[in-house]
């Protein structure tokens, strides 16, 4: 009688993205898992920045990575894992969006008059705090979250990705196809619109805006792996 074959263990969180790529194309869909927890908070934001909703951005999330696990041989690395996700989300996320309603034409976003409110950086890390404070803060967050709900969608995709997920101009600019000068513009008239309704004390909030860790990183990523199980041969 043969023995079975025994597998050996992988120490998943120490290897880079491209091992874990290439561990996926070879059958190890575990390696997958370790993927989509490495992305759910970036990809979550981006995606909640387009559709303006936590259930529907998760629902943009699962479907995301089932496209991107089915077209996985297609990644080349000529941009990170990360970037090449976040294209996709983004697809998914705006058809979304256009099957919704007529989306504002970009356009005259673009095209909108300027204000002369001052313009306010927010300052995305910050130090120790006691209890109260961080109570505090946690109130003002959800504050924070709601107007940046309220900005105009082409807006608020750009302020997620570059304030929030620190992403540069030209990798903003190369998602969003658009120019470098168009992030700036964009960026520049999301602060003064935030400006215009929040206090200087939400500043120290960003790092912490739209979380996707814990139970819903949990759920979104075992809902994937019990597709990815169903659909096995």
């Amino acid at each position: 009688m043969t023995s079975p074959v025994k597998i050996a263990s992988v120490d998943y969180a120490a290897l880079d993205d491209n091992a874990l790529v290439a561990l996926v194309r070879g059958g190890r869909r575990e390696a997958f898992r370790h993927i989509m927890q490495r992305c759910n908070q970036r990809l979550f934001r981006i995606a909640r920045s387009v559709v303006g909703e936590d259930s529907e951005a998760e629902d943009v999330l699962q479907e995301s990575y089932m496209r991107a696990y089915n077209k996985l041989d297609t990644f080349r690395g000529d941009s990170t894992l990360l970037t090449w996700l976040t294209s996709i989300v983004l697809n998914e996320a705006r058809g979304r969006l256009r099957k919704r309603h007529t989306m504002v034409g970009l356009e005259q976003i673009d095209a909108a008059s300027d204000d002369t409110h001052q313009v306010i950086q927010f300052p995305s890390k910050f130090g120790n705090e006691d209890p109260a404070v961080s109570a505090a803060r946690a109130q003002i967050r959800h504050l924070l979250e709601h107007a940046i709900d309220e900005l105009p969608e082409a807006f608020r995709t750009v302020y997620m990705m570059r304030e929030v997920e620190e992403c540069s101009v030209e990798e903003t600019a190369s998602l969003l196809a658009i120019k470098p000068e168009t992030v700036k513009t964009r960026l520049h008239r999301a602060r003064r619109l935030l400006r215009a309704s929040l206090q200087d004390t939400l500043a120290t909030t960003m790092s912490e805006a739209f979380p996707f860790m814990g139970r819903r990183c949990a759920r979104v990523t075992e809902a994937v792996m019990a597709r990815l199980e169903a659909e096995s041969p």
